[in-house]
């Protein structure tokens, strides 16, 4: 199989990831998230995660941001335009960074990780979210060759 075959699996996947975090939150589909405690019934998608998840030494300024709707609103977009972007392969630069930044904060809000002094998924998903942002990985099963092309991306190449 190509290379490029390859590397668009693994963006729609990883996209996949994040789109799947949001809609499970939205509408509580009892994967992750419980019916009664879904986003459309009013319940805060980060509180429980924040208050009762996050452990380590960076833990106490995480759980002093639950209940805050605008880390709410920012967690949600996040997940959600990080998801599309990457699956429909457009926006794929700023969507491997800001995919990365929200990585990190969960990294942070559980360090120590459990199994290991130093690395766990989230880092692994950091790496391939910031190797996304060096390569045109958008324009095999995706929209990245018409994105790219658009006056308006190429006057802000940081959309890219």
């Amino acid at each position: 199989m190509k290379k490029e075959y390859i590397l668009a699996l693994l963006r729609i996947t990883i996209g996949f990831v994040f789109f799947w975090a949001f809609i499970d939150k939205v509408f509580g589909l009892g994967f992750a998230t419980a019916s009664d405690k879904s986003w459309l019934n009013g319940v805060s998608p980060t509180t429980g995660f924040l208050q009762f998840g996050t452990e380590g030494i960076f833990s106490p300024i995480f759980q002093s941001l639950a209940g805050n709707s605008i880390v709410d609103w920012l967690f949600m977009s996040g997940l959600l335009l990080v998801g599309v972007a990457l699956i429909l392969g457009i926006g794929v630069k700023i969507a491997g960074y800001s995919g990365s930044l929200m990585m990190f904060l969960v990294y942070l809000s559980l360090f120590p990780p459990e199994n290991n002094p130093l690395i766990d998924e989230h880092i692994v998903y950091i790496f391939v979210l910031l190797y996304f942002t060096t390569i045109p990985v958008g324009k095999t099963f995706g929209f990245g060759s018409w994105w790219t092309n658009m006056k308006l991306v190429k006057r802000m190449p940081f959309l890219m």
